[in-house]
């Protein structure tokens, strides 16, 4: 176990003002072409209009912000297969510390050139998100890197939970928040905030059956590795971290699974249906809604379009006879 403390409501409290200055507010938009689809009343929280595309920006502007003048100078280190890096790429840019990512050799084009842009230095290696981690881990010792890790971080955690206190500020009627679950650090902070505000709020996370570590592990109360399959980077890991399963032990309602094929057509209707660029991890929760529609019939639901970083060769194979 990490021996780190799980952040509490006055954390994300105190992370919304620290990245007011350089991040708004995103939309909660409904859709009614998306609502008849799917016979649920959908509200879809646009975390793709993020200045980086997607959700975990939040939490990079609120843990550099925070580093200590050495943790500056030494520069930072993470591993990531694309969303989590720009995330590290973009505060560091705002605050002035050198950034290395470490990604997979075939990570998102998308992705890459954009931290690339940000400034950040991009370092491939290994087929996945995992040997990407361990390599990072492992340039973080020998140089002295401070290493930003994607899952065990409370100020991450706290970061990204100020979407969840947007959801609920503008909605405070909604009966379900579901999240996409990679890491966790998103669903981890989803619960932290909506049973803080109000315990009855029903908060479920989703993966892919192709990259499950998260979801046996929760299911299992104990980290586990498994399969990393699924066509969602944003979804793809082998293993799970303690830090958001410690959390999600304890307040995640449910997690379910979704088939890549679900997630794909799930993008395909996200696209369509709300004219905006997603990710197939961005439309895992509506994956999720499809496949289980009476659950939710005559319930509010909160959907989080955690990004909409989708490259152009992902978009012609929603389409291919197009």
């Amino acid at each position: 176990m990490t021996g780190l403390s799980a952040p509490d409501l006055g954390d994300v409290l105190a992370a919304r003002h620290r990245i007011a200055p350089y991040l708004r507010p995103t939309p909660l938009y409904r859709y009614p072409a998306l609502d008849a689809l799917a016979g649920v009343d959908i509200w879809v929280k646009q975390e793709n209009h993020q200045p980086v595309g997607a959700f975990k920006v939040r939490g990079g502007v609120n843990l550099v912000s925070q580093l200590t003048d050495d943790e500056r100078q030494r520069g930072v280190i993470t591993a990531s297969t694309g969303n989590h890096g720009q995330s590290v790429a973009y505060a560091a840019n705002i605050f002035g510390v050198r950034a290395i990512v470490c990604v997979p050799e075939r990570a998102n084009q998308v992705k890459v050139e954009s931290m690339r842009a940000l400034g950040a230095e991009i370092a491939f290696q290994g087929r996945d998100f995992d040997d990407a981690r361990e390599y990072c881990e492992k340039q973080a010792v020998e140089h002295g890197y401070r290493y930003i890790h994607s899952g065990n971080e409370p100020m991450l955690i706290a970061g990204v939970g100020t979407y969840t206190l947007e959801i609920l500020e503008s909605r405070p009627d909604i009966d379900v928040i579901i999240v996409p679950v990679g890491g966790g650090s998103g669903a981890a902070g989803a619960c932290t905030v909506a049973k803080a505000v109000r315990p009855s709020i029903e908060v479920i996370g989703v993966q892919s059956e192709s990259a499950p570590a998260a979801y046996r592990s929760w299911q299992g109360k104990a980290l586990v590795t498994d399969a990393n399959a699924t066509i969602a980077e944003g979804l793809a890991t082998r293993t799970a971290f303690d830090l958001p399963q410690g959390i999600l032990w304890q307040l995640l309602d449910d997690f379910v699974l979704v088939s890549d094929d679900e997630l794909l057509a799930a993008t395909r209707i996200m696209i369509e249906k709300t004219k905006n660029l997603v990710e197939p991890s961005g439309a895992a929760p509506l994956a999720a809604v499809l496949a289980d529609q009476d659950r939710f019939g005559g319930r509010r639901v909160a959907i989080v379009c955690s990004g909409g970083n989708i490259s152009p060769t992902q978009l012609l194979q929603l389409w291919p006879d197009d």
